[in-house]
């Protein structure tokens, strides 16, 4: 069970991460479209587990390894977004978030 703290940085992480993806995927991500689904924080805030979805796009793996590649400026650019908030900017660790694939799949078949 998460504890208050893990969930006000969980919002706040996320939010700004959404922001950064928002204002970048032009430049560093060739117009798609990246989503910020969730964010996890470990207990000592140290380490962020961020699940992504990736729309508008041809290839997923590609733009989800240019993401793995922009890692760190990714990070930069959100310490300088929380670091009055946090004391230490934790780390980030991507993950695609296919639920909704996932999902549709269950509806299309359920459909059948």
């Amino acid at each position: 069970m998460e504890s208050v703290r893990q969930q006000k940085v969980n919002k706040l992480v996320q939010k700004e991460l959404a922001e950064i993806f928002r204002s970048e995927s032009k430049n560093l991500f060739g117009g798609a479209f990246i989503t910020v689904t969730q964010t996890r924080v470990s207990p000592d805030l140290g380490l962020a587990k961020v699940y992504l979805s990736i729309m508008a796009a041809k290839d997923r793996q590609a733009i989800f390894e240019l993401v793995q590649q922009e890692k760190s400026s990714i990070r930069k650019r959100l310490g300088n977004l929380i670091g009055k908030q946090l004391r230490v900017v934790p780390d980030l660790v991507f993950f695609i978030d296919d639920s909704l694939d996932y999902a549709m799949k269950i509806e299309e078949n359920l459909k059948k």
